[in-house]
């Protein structure tokens, strides 16, 4: 049984390993900049300008590109606006999860946009969840980004980062959950170590606030506070996690 058992393992990693082998590295970095303008907003006023603008560029021309440009924004929309408004951005996340599963299990869906396609089609299902008290969704939205960090962790932040921020946000009673917000920022800051093309500025300032509020003890204090003045220098503009950055450090300070 043990030996079966070791032989599965490898089997799974080899399969994993090859999927992020098959994927065009600067193909995916293409995507990426294609899709950074509504991913990861934290402006409420830019989302609905983002929201209308990428509806509009749907409906002129319905390209695969344009479709996951238009579940990621409907997941910022969810994200950023559902849970401040009793009806006008309700049903958002499901909107999401709908067309980003579509494209999902696509024979026809370009490679290239996997890892974002399955990693925010994770993060809308746990905001279904959410949205919707159904709790169990929370666990299944879990297992699917167990299998898009094991497919493309190694050559996109998307499924940790949103692994990440979805864990860091979860009750204290999903505590076996929780503990992915420290894991997937330090294996994050890990690869960006290894290859500094690997996340870009947004990310990175996020992901250095957000593993600096998980290391907040006093042990990690000297790395904590020297990851914040690096989430602080990479958002000169307040666009990622400067404002939660410099908020943090002020209270690490006192």
């Amino acid at each position: 049984m043990r030996l079966i058992s070791i032989f599965s393992i490898m089997t799974i990693m080899t399969i994993n390993f090859a999927i992020a082998q098959t994927l065009d590295f600067k193909k995916v970095k293409s995507y990426e900049h294609q899709l950074d303008d509504v991913m990861e907003l934290i402006d409420t006023n830019l989302v609905k300008s983002k929201l209308i603008e990428v509806e509009n560029d749907f409906q002129k021309d319905k390209t695969e590109l344009n479709t996951v440009r238009l579940g990621i924004i409907y997941h910022e929309t969810a994200l950023n606006l559902s849970f401040l408004s009793k009806t006008s951005f309700k049903g958002y996340a499901q909107k999401s999860y709908d067309i980003l599963n579509t494209l999902f299990i696509s024979n026809t869906t370009t490679p290239e946009l996997m890892p974002f396609i399955a990693a925010y089609k994770a993060s809308a299902l746990s905001l279904v969840g959410a949205e919707t008290k159904k709790l169990k969704l929370i666990s299944v939205a879990f297992k699917e980004f167990e299998d898009a960090t094991k497919k493309y962790a190694d050559i996109s932040f998307c499924p940790e980062f949103l692994r990440g921020s979805v864990a860091e946000n979860l009750p204290w009673f999903f505590f076996t959950k929780r503990q992915f917000a420290k894991l997937d920022f330090e294996s994050i800051v890990t690869k960006q170590n290894k290859n500094e093309e690997y996340a870009n500025w947004k990310i990175m300032s996020f992901t250095y606030w957000a593993w600096a509020k998980q290391h907040s003890s006093k042990r990690d204090r000297a790395k904590a506070l020297e990851y914040l003045d690096k989430a602080i220098a990479l958002d000169p503009q307040y666009q990622g996690g400067r404002k939660r950055a410099e908020e943090l450090k002020t209270k690490m300070l006192k």
